[in-house]
């Protein structure tokens, strides 16, 4: 393997604190034990030069600030970030030679995300470019999550097919708040305000929460992080049904679903999740490259009503959630533990949800789908599990993908906490309660818990 050296420089330099999302993602990868790394391997069109690549890794260095940082651990203070103006990084150049480049381009990204990165003296990516006959085939570009979210590799993306259709030409400027001053704001007497705001909403539910999430622990087994992928062409089918019936959007339905599930197979209701917000629709966020997403804290009753009365308590309650959802992270753990002292136990808030899917939401539904058809869809469900190479410290994570015709669902979970069965029982739960809302406006959510466990 060889290596080239890249240059790039870019506007602004300067030292702050971290943003609220990056604190955030910071105290995921500390929980986690890894620096969450996320790769693309992207076939390169014909004609293209290594020299291409390399100014394409110039580009994007020089173009987006938070690539351009250092973090900062100090001891006697929280950590912080500097923004360099310029500097150096490598580029990895390999020839696949007898093996299939996209064999070699994946074998590279496995290996880049094993590697360890020092946020302190590293650039938070590294990129690589495997050749076939001294001939670049594929890019291969390894980002720590600290730099983007989901939605931030997505602005990334049409920032570069922007720059492809002006042929190279200078795009426009970037209007999104950039990371240092996003932290500063949120320093300011402006930001401490809002912050303020948003600890006292979560303080209220906070209070009026069942304690915990899962009932008594049940498995001790090990492994003991295990991964459910759950596939439902039935599910895809009954939500288009349901959005015509209701008028919901998917995001709605499918979250009303996992709460209802989530009470059914723990018995503990309210229904109490932290929902992944990204934030965009914030002033200054829209296309923001940076972190933004940090997870709201929602509350339903879902037990003992029907779907529908189910579904508009949680499009009331989500708007209250994703209003609250941009906060000092340090600041709310003690808040969560501060109230958690006040009620003499400890209170549970790590089950969380993430709905992944990217530009999909509410497309027209011009001819929904038949109940029978969700009916003869059933039997296509599939499932499987798998243990977890790393460990959760959530004790659920909940994420809803996108997938060609089926509803996908995968499930990671401390079966400490909730068995590999009880992950099975809440997917289907999932499933039987979209189709059994599909058609019938009274369709119930399941009886009612036989307790509320404190």
């Amino acid at each position: 393997m060889g290596q080239m050296v890249v240059h790039f420089a870019g506007e602004g330099a300067g030292v702050a604190e971290l943003s609220w999302g990056q604190l955030e993602i910071l105290g995921a990868m500390e929980r986690h034990g890894t620096w969450l790394a996320l790769s693309n391997v992207y076939p390169l069109r014909p004609g293209t030069t290594i020299e291409d690549v390399a100014e394409w890794l110039r580009y994007l260095m020089g173009r987006h600030q938070v690539l351009r940082t250092h973090l900062r651990f100090p001891a006697d203070g929280p950590p912080g970030q500097v923004l360099h103006a310029s500097g150096d990084i490598t580029m990895d150049v390999v020839e696949a030679g007898r093996e299939e480049p996209l064999d070699v381009a994946d074998r590279m990204a496995y290996q880049y995300a094993m590697r360890d990165l020092d946020l302190g003296r590293d650039w938070p990516l590294f990129l690589g470019v495997v050749l076939k006959d001294g001939v670049p085939a594929y890019r291969v570009l390894t980002a720590c999550h600290v730099v983007w979210d989901a939605s931030g590799a997505l602005a990334v993306l049409a920032d570069l097919r922007e720059r492809d259709a002006a042929g190279g030409a200078p795009p426009r400027p970037i209007t999104a708040t950039q990371p240092l001053e996003q932290a500063r704001w949120q320093r300011s007497p402006a930001g401490q305000r809002h912050n303020e705001a948003v600890l006292r909403q979560w303080a209220e539910v906070l209070r009026r929460m069942p304690a915990r999430r899962f009932p008594a622990p049940v498995d001790r087994g090990e492994p003991r992080y295990w991964k459910l992928e759950f596939d439902s062409p039935a599910t895809h089918l009954a939500v288009q049904i349901i959005r015509s019936r209701t008028r919901a959007g998917s995001a709605q339905v499918i979250l009303t679903m996992f709460l209802v599930a989530l009470a059914r197979v723990t018995g503990i209701s309210p229904s109490v999740t932290r929902i992944a917000v990204n934030n965009r629709f914030r002033r200054g966020l829209a296309d923001s490259v940076s972190v933004t997403t940090q997870y709201g804290l929602c509350m339903v009753d879902v037990a003992g009503v029907t779907f529908d009365e189910a579904l508009e308590r949680v499009s009331r309650r989500v708007i209250a959630t994703f209003k609250n959802a941009y906060y000092d992270p340090a600041r709310m753990a003690e808040l969560v533990e501060r109230v958690g002292r006040e009620r003499g136990e400890e209170l549970d808030i790590q089950c969380y949800y993430n709905d992944r899917r990217l530009g999909q939401e509410d497309k027209a539904i011009a001819d929904p789908p038949t109940a029978a058809e969700v009916r003869a869809a059933l039997p296509a469900t599939t499932f499987s599990h798998e243990p977890l190479t790393r460990r959760r410290s959530e004790r659920l994570f909940a994420a809803v993908e996108e997938a060609p015709g089926a509803f996908h669902l995968t499930l990671e979970a401390d079966t400490w906490h909730l068995s590999r069965e009880a992950m099975v029982a809440c997917a289907r739960a999932m499933e039987e309660t979209a189709v059994a809302a599909l058609l019938r406006y009274d369709a119930g959510t399941g009886r009612p818990p036989r307790r509320t466990l404190r």
